[in-house]
């Protein structure tokens, strides 16, 4: 059966997107923001000492009071997130400059409250230099945001450019032992010759297919059982494929041509140059808030041609790099021998993409 037609999936999620404030939700954002509000205060605390290198006094308590509207801060922008979207970016840095103001200045009356002994309004000029302070601290972290966002679009850009040339790349070998190997099969078996025509038109549409940037799991699986399927008829019983697949991950999120240039490897570097052929093992499976794929494949012998070697590392780094635009780092391949098996490992973080009725 072909599969279905290209659906317009939602990147809203992604890194790299219009929306240049990143995901204070995450850990490591948050943590980012602490370490680098923390080194400011270590700044101020050398400039304010008197005696020594360090004022620890006064460090302790901006250091407890900075810390404090940071984390209430991060927390209130996380929670505001999804409403800022909509917004204009100059909307977007007004909206978070007064919700860290109003942070600061809270915090500001809460502080004087419990460490002043006396019962005195708090000093006007207190208020406008921890207001002024946070003000120009936020405006310039934010601009160091959009920057970075501009970055990434750009990187985003070069890397889709790249990525569809790639994609639009057939690999020469294959179509011609595809097309010899339907011609061969014409006249003998008409009906596995129509079905490969089919599975190479697949591969052919998916392979221009470069408007999404992510694709359920199930769509790459059933793309690769199609090259699969091309070149069992090529090669018989040399190929063996042993699938072990979660079906829960169906939905998984992946990018496009990313499973089916991992088994187009393993067949030509580990099944391909041996006369007896072997076993390509293809598995998927999740743990916590990760999702792994693996393809194993026999070794590469020793004797088999080194470009070949060169061309795998090529393509491994290519997978890599869309990875690493994509999920922002969050996404892992490594390969491995162990045994006699060459194996590449694929992590990817755990997020799923709804069904989509609407037809593209």
């Amino acid at each position: 059966m072909p599969l279905a037609p290209p659906r317009n999936h939602s990147d809203a999620e992604l890194p790299g997107n219009d929306f240049f404030v990143p995901d204070l939700c995450r850990v490591r954002a948050v943590f980012l923001l602490v370490m680098t509000s923390e080194l400011i205060v270590l700044l101020m605390s050398i400039l304010h000492a008197t005696h020594g290198w360090i004022d620890w006094h006064y460090f302790g308590l901006v250091s407890l009071f900075v810390q404090w509207t940071v984390l209430t801060s991060s927390a209130l922008i996380c929670s505001l997130r999804r409403w800022l979207r909509h917004f204009r970016t100059p909307q977007v840095v007004l909206v978070i400059t007064a919700v860290v103001l109003l942070d600061v200045a809270a915090f500001t009356f809460a502080a004087d409250s419990i460490l002043s002994a006396e019962t005195l309004p708090l000093p006007s000029h207190l208020l406008g230099r921890n207001l002024l302070a946070a003000m120009i601290i936020t405006l310039m972290v934010l601009r160091y945001f959009y920057l970075q966002n501009q970055w990434q679009q750009q990187k985003q850009a070069e890397m889709q450019s790249r990525m569809a040339a790639l994609q639009a790349r057939i690999h020469p070998h294959f179509l011609f032992n595809s097309m010899n190997t339907i011609a061969s099969l014409i006249a003998s078996r008409p009906t596995q010759a129509e079905d490969a025509v089919l599975d190479l038109s697949e591969l052919f549409r998916a392979s221009l297919r470069t408007q999404d940037r992510l694709i359920p799991l199930g769509e790459e699986l059933a793309l690769s059982r199609r090259y699969l399927a091309i070149e069992g008829l090529r090669l018989g019983d040399r190929l063996a494929v042993d699938w072990d697949l979660d079906e829960d991950l169906a939905q998984q999120a992946i990018p496009p041509l990313t499973l089916q240039p991992l088994v187009e490897n393993a067949i030509y570097h580990g099944i391909q140059p041996r006369p007896e052929g072997g076993t390509v093992r293809i598995h998927t499976y999740r743990k916590r808030h990760s999702v792994y794929i693996e393809v194993q494949n026999p070794e590469r012998p020793t004797d088999s041609d080194q470009a070949r070697h060169h061309g795998n590392q090529i393509a491994l780094a290519n997978i890599r790099a869309r990875l690493d635009a994509l999920f922002d780092g969050q996404a892992v391949l490594k390969h491995s021998v162990h045994d006699g098996r060459y194996t590449v490992t694929l992590r990817l973080p755990w997020r799923t993409i709804a069904n989509d009725t609407t037809q593209g």
